[in-house]
């Protein structure tokens, strides 16, 4: 997992995204309406565009978020890839599309080149749960590990579906700690209610999705992804100090625009996101929403994505999965 230290250090050669040499912004407030895409159902990207967007007012008069969702968020992907290069129209997605994606998926309708990283704006790590399922004596991921290893036929994780980071996560356990872990996915949060249910043992889902049931006990966190403890769950150790520093990973989310949009429209659109960062309004609400604010510089951005490319492209070939259409 690449930190911020890391990213100084890291070349950014064959990431054709436009980060650098912008110029100084315009003043005016953009007059014609702006939309921000996201590429899911309403939920916790939707919450957090709107929360942005609501102090964003400097960059235009007026902001409407659009979902587009289908296709794992492909859809709203391809549909900033042909909008207007005016300012206009922008993406505020997980990085996966244009870090993951190209290692899972045979055919892509877009290329990194097509886009301009504009700023990241928050990050999640993973959180491993175990459910009624495990015996209460599991305490640690050390017991996790040597309750699958003992009980084969029921070591199963859940995710939001195959082919995902999440996924991902789950099959590198298994492999690096040599136990059979069988991957059960789902669509959106359906495996935090089978493991609820005792029908999974384990589930890796963002901390959104299971924070709640974790407070209240009727799950159990084992490990978080992050570099560091998360502080909505800071009794929970992470996967380095539980022994498996391959396991470290952020789930980042950013905004993109096309390619072609002008650079000055380019640094004033990140000007008044970094504003909208630094306000009130969108610190608590990132909390509410159980994200950590993340904002990096345009250039470092850059090289995250040609960090992060990289070692997914790395872990999902030692998976051996096979991309699909």
């Amino acid at each position: 997992m690449i930190t911020r230290r890391d990213l100084l250090n890291v070349s950014a050669a064959g990431v054709a995204i436009s980060v650098a040499g912008l110029p100084r912004a315009v003043a005016q407030p953009l007059k014609k309406t702006v939309h921000i895409l996201t590429g899911f159902t309403p939920g916790l990207l939707d919450a957090l565009a709107r929360l942005i967007a609501g102090q964003m007012k400097d960059y235009a008069e007026t902001i409407v978020v659009e979902t587009r969702p289908g296709a794992g968020g492909r859809v709203a992907v391809e549909a900033l890839k042909t909008a207007d290069a005016d300012g206009s129209v922008m993406l505020i997605a997980p990085l996966g599309f244009i870090m993951f994606f190209p290692h899972v998926y045979k055919k892509l309708r877009y290329e990194p080149r097509d886009f301009t990283a504009v700023s990241t704006v928050a990050s999640t790590p993973t959180l491993l749960t175990i459910g009624p399922k495990v015996p209460g004596e599991v305490k640690t991921l050390d017991d996790f590990v040597a309750w699958c290893r003992a009980n084969p036929n029921q070591s199963t994780f859940g995710t939001p579906g195959a082919g995902t980071t999440l996924h991902f996560l789950g099959t590198t356990l298994g492999r690096t700690a040599k136990f059979n872990f069988l991957h059960v996915p789902y669509q959106g949060n359906g495996a935090i209610q089978d493991l609820l249910k005792g029908e999974i043992a384990s589930a890796f889902m963002p901390i959104a999705s299971s924070l709640g049931l974790v407070q209240s006990g009727e799950i159990r966190a084992l490990a978080t992804t992050g570099p560091r403890r998360s502080p909505f769950v800071p009794a929970v150790p992470t996967m380095r100090e539980a022994g498996y520093p391959s396991l470290e990973d952020l789930t980042w989310y950013g905004f993109f625009v096309p390619a072609a949009t002008p650079a000055t429209i380019v640094e004033k659109l990140n000007a008044s996101i970094q504003a909208a960062l630094r306000s009130d309004e969108v610190r608590s609400g990132m909390i509410k929403l159980a994200l950590e604010l993340d904002a990096i510089s345009m250039s470092d951005f850059a090289q995250l994505i040609a960090s992060e490319s990289e070692r997914w492209k790395t872990i999902v070939q030692a998976s051996g999965f096979l991309p699909t259409d």
